[in-house]
């Protein structure tokens, strides 16, 4: 392991010479391929259910509908992501702190990642025997085998101990650089951490005080209102654990590949606060139609939603200017002549842009989604199916794609070559041909009333449901080009790691220069104990009535439904 660090901050330093220790690297290794089993499996398992859904395939009778849509959600949005991000953020830390994790962190990384691999193995193995068919959102009254749950509970015990370490690694670094603004990964993981942490521990909560015992019938019955709203509690919230990394890449890593600077150090760290405090205390915005929580809770969450739009823009605002520092830096003149001198021959800038593009109707759409009276059309429509697909589904997995094609190369030393470049923006081009057709297609579906978890049916040949079905024939094309992208970018993640020809020379791992006139951060942004607080304070008060009223109410509860 090297480094030429001279400043810790990023501010003048890129750590151009940084190569990773060998156990540092295995262990990021070790994450970030697991997440690609989980990336094909569920493909494979999305391009199965709605090729059923659209009547082109009859399923064995050993293998259903609702199992694929299952596995298709908890591979994807819970198993995917947490492995890739947890091995990214893995990577960051040790480049912009030490350059190594002690032995200890490395110890809990890797406990993290046994951890995690168990309880999804586990969990798979109950959706593969149909005894965890109950969709990713695991909440009663349909009950899964207690085995599931608990693969469940592995998983999120294991970011855990994966969490542990990375602050412990930050914690050691701010000893050593007492008054000094930590490296912008490192704050903007730390952030990242503590929102996984303050919502999954809710989700934790549900699944082992709830529905594990639930399962074992040592529990007769559970409240399905508190259930839902203690997912919801931890349901949002994890949609702002896939964005975060994104962002991280976009504000960190993006302004050294396309050869500008960080335009400030202060609005990322700004914008991250914000997501921590108002990404948690919003998920009654997903039961605005839900019995049991009062509506002036549900519509103060709904402002709460709301205020997330703030972070976002302060991202685009960011970002832009980012991309214009460095397009004017290659000579780019006038108004808009910036533009092109930005790299777009670079997939990994070029596929990161195309996921920045979408995640516009993305976010627009989330709008509508957390609309109090909007919502009320969309509700468990196709509507928000494609929504998640343009902004989880699109703007994350395509930003996630582009940091394997620099993060990878960095790890094995082997080369992206121009021939990969090449076929990562054809792999970008298709997917996003293939999303426009089944995650836009599926906004106009929605609004015609088409539910979102159906699988084949012609209604009786009902007029309404006969104009379902012909968008989904779409949507379903789109599918199959989306798998045909899975497939291409499998093939490029082989080649990179074991056939790409290794290179002769130290591969960069790029970390953006702060703009020489930005301002230093203002210390309050790093005081954790103040925003940790406000965060968990915002909870209470968006929270602690609906709770109450929900304890107290004399709803009898649900038994174990198996409806399957």
């Amino acid at each position: 392991m090297t480094t030429d660090s001279t400043k810790a901050s990023g501010s003048d330093s890129t750590f151009s010479n940084f190569t990773f220790e060998e156990k540092d690297s295995n262990l990021i290794k070790a994450y970030i391929y697991f997440s690609f089993f989980a990336v094909f499996l569920g493909g494979l398992a999305g391009l199965l259910q709605l090729s059923q859904r659209a009547g082109w395939i009859t399923l064995p009778s050993w293998l259903t509908y609702y199992q694929l849509l299952t596995a298709h959600g908890v591979l994807l949005a819970l198993v995917f992501t947490t492995f890739f991000i947890v091995g990214y953020l893995f990577s960051g830390m040790v480049k912009t702190l030490d350059g190594k994790l002690t032995p200890t962190e490395r110890g809990l990384g890797w406990a993290g990642f046994y951890f995690m691999a168990i309880g999804t193995i586990l969990a798979f193995i109950m959706i593969l025997t149909n005894d965890g068919t109950v969709l990713y959102t695991f909440y009663s009254p349909m009950a899964a085998s207690p085995w599931y749950y608990i693969g469940l509970a592995l998983l999120i015990i294991g970011s855990w101990l994966a969490s542990i370490a990375m602050i412990s690694a930050y914690v050691r670094w701010r000893k050593k650089h007492k008054g000094k603004s930590s490296p912008l990964f490192a704050y903007m993981t730390i952030a990242t951490i503590i929102l996984w942490l303050h919502a999954s521990i809710m989700v934790a909560i549900e699944v082992v005080g709830l529905l594990i015992p639930w399962s074992f019938g040592i529990i007769e019955r559970v409240d399905s209102t508190l259930t839902r709203t203690m997912f919801w509690y931890f349901g949002h919230a994890l949609v702002y654990f896939w964005l975060l990394p994104a962002y991280i890449y976009w504000y960190v890593n993006i302004p050294q590949i396309v050869g500008g600077k960080i335009f400030s150090s202060s609005l990322p760290r700004l914008t991250f606060i914000l997501l921590i405090l108002f990404s948690v205390p919003v998920g009654l915005h997903h039961q605005l139609t839900d019995p049991g929580v009062e509506s002036f809770w549900k519509f103060l969450q709904v402002i709460l939603t709301m205020l997330v739009v703030v972070p976002s823009l302060i991202t685009a605002f960011s970002i832009i200017a980012t991309f214009e520092l460095a397009g004017r830096s290659r000579g780019g003149k006038g108004l808009f002549g910036w533009v092109k001198k930005l790299p777009w021959k670079d997939a990994r800038f070029f596929v990161t842009f195309m996921g920045m593009l979408m995640f516009i109707p993305g976010g627009a759409g989330g709008i509508i989604n957390s609309s109090f009276q909007l919502n009320q059309v969309v509700h468990n429509t196709w509507w928000v199916t494609g929504h998640f697909h343009l902004t989880l589904a699109t703007s994350v997995v395509l930003t996630f794609f582009a940091i394997t094609y620099w993060l990878i190369p960095v790890l094995t030393g082997r080369t992206f070559t121009k021939h990969l470049n090449k076929l990562a923006i054809v792999q970008s081009i298709l997917w996003l041909v293939g999303m426009i057709l089944m995650g836009v297609v599926m906004h106009f579906a929605g609004i015609l009333g088409s539910p979102r978890r159906t699988s084949y049916s012609d209604y009786g040949g009902h007029e309404m449901g006969l104009k379902w079905l012909s968008y989904t024939q779409v949507i379903a094309v789109g599918g199959v080009i989306l798998f045909i992208a899975i497939a291409l970018v499998v093939y490029i993640w082989i080649k990179l790691i074991f056939l790409s020809p290794k290179s002769e020379k130290t591969i960069e791992y790029p970390v953006g220069v702060v703009y020489e006139k930005a301002a230093e951060p203002p210390k309050i942004l790093e005081k954790w104990s103040v925003w940790i607080t406000v965060s968990i304070i915002l909870s209470i008060v968006a929270y602690a009535v609906p709770f109450y009223q929900i304890f107290i109410s004399d709803a009898p509860g649900s038994l174990p439904i198996r409806s399957w």
